[in-house]
């Protein structure tokens, strides 16, 4: 793949660049499976709609597409399990989990990294903390029945703002 560099000028960065060097959705690293791409989290409906309004130019327009995206305020009747799952990015921030390259979190570096580009001590870090939301999926199984959607939907839905389809749980 030809490396490619992406210039990011948005409402959270100017002049940011970072290089895509692999291709999009491939060559992840061997213990990071996604279940949803970015694309089809957008259209499910995550974080209140209000992930990427102001910096679609850095992904591709078919990622927009059939996307629940809110016209204003975040709008938690558009996420999937019409529940607000999400903390505040201020709270992503005291915890020191937001990296300066990322300044929205997790959702954009996913979205970064599915398009190609790699960071080591990033990738790493992340891949950790998708990791260890697995736990909720465990607790899913354990108090829900197979398919009941209505059950622990919080929970659901944060397992979708991390890509895990709790759909099919």
């Amino acid at each position: 793949m030809r490396r490619r560099t992406v210039v990011v000028n948005d409402k959270m960065q100017r002049g940011y660049r970072y290089v895509r060097s692999q291709p999009a959705g491939r060559n992840f690293a061997a213990d990071f499976r996604p279940e949803l791409t970015p694309a089809e989290m957008l259209r499910l409906g995550v974080f209140g709609g209000k992930y990427l309004t102001d910096c679609r130019r850095e992904f591709p327009a078919s990622w927009f597409i059939r996307a629940k995206l809110a016209k204003g305020n975040r709008d938690h009747s558009l996420n999937y399990f019409g529940v607000d799952a999400s903390q505040p990015l201020s709270e992503w921030r005291r915890r020191g989990w937001i990296h300066p390259d990322d300044p929205r979190g997790w959702f954009q570096w996913y979205c970064r990294y599915y398009r190609g580009r790699r960071m080591a001590d990033e990738d790493a870090r992340q891949i950790k903390r998708w990791k260890a939301i697995r736990r909720h999926v465990r607790q899913v199984q354990r108090h829900c029945e197979p398919g009941d959607l209505a059950c622990r939907r919080r929970q659901r839905q944060a397992l979708l703002h991390w890509a895990y389809d709790s759909r099919k749980i």
